[in-house]
């Protein structure tokens, strides 16, 4: 009678846990790879076509391609625009396949009035600038709903930032304001990063009337170095673009690399982000420029990147 009353009590256990969560994610293949991850099409499109032996998988409705890139094993992919698209994706990627380190692809605004459209940043840390508390208006000004961290950045009127709270195997959770990326990986780009040319003319995209060719007013340029920030923003305001120099330290914005630093952080592998200016997040002159110069600054960043994969040590 004990026998059938434990086996009835597993059997009902089990079939109260989602289907999904009976097993442990498939793993789809076991070369280790770099994970060259971008955020959306004119990003992919950049360095897709270069590829090699490609194989693809199909999850979630997402595409993977598994490869040779600069003769480096990689496994090529998109992870969807915004935060939550990123992080679930790259963790995706992380339990099915099999990654020695993430190479992140793609476009963002400049924030530091020193850079240009064009310029391909490698930040050395990344920031989610809107986790935040939303305070309330006082007679004696901004009320947060909890005590404000004195090592927190600045506020931006009603939105005091209050870092997030992450561990991992080796760190007990605590508070990040930012997330750094691996020092070896930054090394290896702070030495390639003057004997990089970037072509100042790109041809057009494939949407582009024939012609159109884009070309800069000079030289891009790869700089290492300072913050980026992410969320789920499209940002293209001038006030709020000073305030993330000012405060946060901040030389470019996005919408999906802190999502992945943290999760690279959470799963302790090594990850680097190169990140090309197709905007100014404000500061553009008359109107932003994201859709004028998307195809220049995907290129760029694709340019770098497979300098930087053929750099790296088999």
């Amino acid at each position: 009678m004990g026998r059938l009353r434990a086996l009835f009590w597993a059997v009902l256990a089990l079939a109260c846990v989602p289907g999904p969560a009976r097993a442990h994610a498939e793993r789809l293949d076991t070369t280790p790879r770099t994970l060259v991850m971008t955020a959306y099409e004119p990003e992919w499109n950049a360095l897709a076509h270069a590829v090699q032996q490609p194989r693809e998988y199909r999850i979630n409705g997402m595409t993977y391609t598994a490869g040779v890139l600069e003769g480096k094993p990689v496994l090529l992919m998109q992870s969807g625009v915004s935060m939550v698209n990123a992080a679930m994706n790259t963790q995706l990627v992380l339990d099915r396949f099999t990654v020695k380190r993430i190479v992140f692809s793609g476009i963002a605004g400049g924030v530091d009035p020193g850079l240009s459209i064009g310029d391909v940043i490698v930040a050395e840390d990344w920031a989610q600038y809107l986790e935040v508390s939303f305070a309330r208006k006082t007679r004696k000004g901004w009320l947060p709903p909890e005590p404000v961290d004195p090592g927190a950045p600045g506020n931006w009127e009603f939105m005091f930032p209050r870092g997030v709270r992450v561990g991992n195997a080796a760190t007990p959770p605590g508070r990040h304001y930012t997330f750094a990326m691996d020092p070896d990986l930054l090394a290896l780009a702070r030495k390639l990063a003057p004997t990089i040319a970037m072509a100042r003319c790109v041809p057009p995209s494939a949407t582009a009337l024939p012609g159109s060719e884009l070309c800069l007013p000079r030289d891009p340029r790869v700089v290492v170095g300072g913050t980026g920030v992410s969320a789920g923003v499209f940002a293209d305001n001038a006030r709020f673009r000073k305030y993330l120099h000012s405060q946060w330290k901040a030389r470019v914005l996005d919408m999906e690399s802190a999502a992945v630093a943290q999760v690279a952080f959470a799963n302790q592998v090594p990850a680097i982000v190169f990140r090309s200016l197709s905007d100014l997040a404000g500061g553009d002159r008359e109107k932003n420029m994201e859709d004028t110069f998307e195809h220049l600054a995907s290129v760029n960043s694709a340019h770098v990147v497979r300098a930087f994969l053929a750099a790296l040590p088999d």
